[in-house]
This record gives C-alpha cells, structure tokens and sequence, in this order.
C-alpha cells in the first residue's frame, strides 16, 4: 500500500468478492469483481436490490451498475452469479431488472446490450454518455480508431514504432461494445433515483467522460463512484480527436468540488480498486497530484514541447498501446489546462507539429 493509500480507511480490509461470486458491502448492495485484459487488470460491478415497476406489475430483482467488457470471460462470470440462488453468494434466483451504466467505456457498457436484451432490461445513462457509446460502438467517423493516429501525429506522435502501437487500437471500442441498446432511459444531474428501498441521487462529473454519472445514497452513506473517485490510480483525463480543444483537466477538477459537501466517512464504492473512506482526503489528493503535473509540464515547456515530449515526463514507466493512448492524451490536457490559463503558448512548427511553450519564454 502506497502513502497516498494509507491515508484512506478500507472497512472491508483485503476482502475481496471471489470469483463468480457477490460480497454484500451495504444491506440490498453486493460487490462483484470481473477482470480486465489490461494493467488496470479488474472492474468493480454492483447489484443493488430493486422491485422495478413495469407493465406486468412490480417485479422483485437487482438493478445492475456498470456490465463489464463484451467478451466471453465477462458472460461466463454473469451466467455463474445468474446461476447460484445461495442468498450469500448469488443472486437468490431473482432477475436483473434495470442496468446502470456510470459512463461509456468498454469496461463499464461492453455487456449493457446483452445483460438488457437477456432480461428484457431497460438501460439507464446520461444522455451524453449513452450517444458516446453509440456513436463509439457505430464506429462513427471521428470517433472511430482511424481518428486517433492524425490527432496524436499533430502532437508529435511521428516515430514508426508509436505509429505501430496507435494502430493496435483501432477496432478497441467495437471489439469491447460491439452493440448498444437502440433506446434508453436518461438519468441526469440531482436527479432522486428511486432504487430499492431507497433514494439515490445523481451526481455528473466531467473530464474523464462527456456525462459521468455517480450515486449518492444519504441513508446508506453511500456513493457509487465510478471513474470520477478512485482509491489508487488517477483518474485519466484526457483530450481526443473528436473533441480537440477540450479542458478537461479544468472540467474535472470542477467535477471534484460537487463531491465535497458529502460526508466524510461515506463510503465510496469505485470501480477500481477497494470500497474506501476518506472522501476530502481523497479529493486534496487528487487536485494535488495534478498540481504537481501541470508544474512539470510548466518546467518543461521553458522550450517549446509536444504533447508526445510530455509523455516520458509525466509517465516514467514503459506503455503498451493501450496506455500510450490514454497517456498521450493526459499530456495533452495538462498543456491544454495551462494553454487556456494563459500560461502556456501554443504554436504550429514547419513540420506541423503542435508545441507549447511558457508564454514569457516565447516572448523573450
């Protein structure tokens, strides 16, 4: 455990769900965990006992938060919960009859299709989140893989080798969500969602996705935090082809303040990572550590840089493809955040690279 970490509380210890299993961390909420193919090698998903109206009358199940990627791993672990009716470890027999989606990456949406389309479930988004996913899924020009490489190549990504690795990720969102439900039901910010026995209500955060949505439950003392509050990692914020001149490292910050009037000991459930509390901690945390990024990036730029130069300076360890994007990305919104503060210059080079420099040293 870092130090960073051991600032924080973990009610839960080391426990962790087993596999194809649930861990109830709140009465009604149970806790699954289904891996991932990459560094970040797990998700956390979430069923909160429910009775759903629908035309045939009340019907008793679970909503589900968040599905996993589309791949077999992830249909195999749903079918073994599906299937164990033990009413500590299982599901006790009972539908799923609503999903959740948090926000539009494959880790979080890549099974709303196929969990919806199984239990004849609606899904539940915001609504840019759900026309991301979309629009991602279709492959839409500039949203899909072939976007990515032109972006990035503007910001300095020219070498082969990078190249080589951009075009790994090309067919990554299609792969993970192939399909999504062709209707849905909007959830938006301070919204009461009635779940359960109890009310939740809806918190949207920005910078790491178009329209991120949190639960808060004041009787459970309770947030189910997505992306937007994560025990460990970062969150990546990042700037992408389809949005070029985003802040989203501003936006995110912002999002940090909304969270700041909720109690201190309410206990955080993320989608990475274990259920913690310490919630302003957490939140000083994470605007340091991007105090500290955006006055590297400042040191840096005293000559003009890229967002590809940035790169080893903010991530010191070596990046697959999947990274290298997410990386890329992170530099460029830090350049972005001091750019639109007025710290930075941005300028074209003759070889049609984008470089920033602190203003005063581009002045001198």
């Amino acid at each position: 455990m870092n130090t960073l970490e051991m600032q924080l509380n973990y009610p839960l210890g080391e426990t962790l769900p087993e596999a194809g299993k649930a861990l109830q961390v709140a009465p009604g909420v149970l806790w699954i965990r289904m891996g991932l193919p990459f560094a970040l090698n797990h998700i956390n998903l979430w069923l909160i006992e429910d009775h759903y109206p629908t035309d045939e009358g009340i019907v008793h199940g679970w909503t589900a938060i968040d599905c996993g990627i589309a791949s077999d791993d992830s249909r195999d672990a749903w079918e073994i919960l599906f299937g164990d009716n033990s009413s500590a470890t299982g599901l006790r027999g009972l539908p799923i009859v609503r999903v959740i989606a948090t926000h539009c990456h494959p880790d979080h949406v890549g099974l709303a299709d196929w969990l919806c389309s199984r239990w004849n479930a609606p899904l539940w988004m915001s609504t840019g989140e759900y026309a991301f996913a979309r629009m991602m899924s279709a492959s839409l020009p500039g949203v899909d893989g072939s976007a990515m490489y032109p972006h990035f190549k503007k910001h300095g990504l020219v070498s082969p080798e990078m190249q080589e690795k951009i075009a790994e990720r090309k067919s990554y969102y299609t792969k993970l969500v192939p399909a999504m439900p062709a209707a849905y039901r909007r959830l938006q910010d301070g919204q009461e969602l009635a779940i359960g026995a109890h009310s939740w209500r809806i918190i949207t955060g920005f910078g790491h996705s178009p329209e991120h949505v949190s639960l808060y439950c004041a009787a459970l003392n309770l947030m189910i935090s997505g992306d937007m509050l994560l025990p460990r990692i970062s969150t990546n914020v990042s700037v992408f082809a389809v949005e070029p001149e985003a802040n989203p490292v501003q936006q995110y910050l912002d999002s940090l303040q909304k969270y700041a009037g909720l109690p201190d000991d309410v206990l955080i459930l993320p989608s990475h990572g274990k259920p913690f509390t310490g919630i302003h901690t957490r939140i000083r945390q994470l605007n340091d550590h991007h105090r500290d990024r955006l006055a590297e990036v400042v040191v840096a730029c005293a000559t003009p840089r890229s967002a590809t130069e940035i790169v080893p300076i903010m991530f010191s360890r070596p990046l697959d493809a999947h990274q290298l994007t997410f990386a890329l990305g992170e530099a460029l919104a830090h350049l972005h955040k001091l750019w639109f503060d007025g710290v930075l210059q941005r300028q074209q080079d003759p070889d049609g690279v984008l470089r920033f420099v602190v203003r005063e040293a581009a002045a001198a």
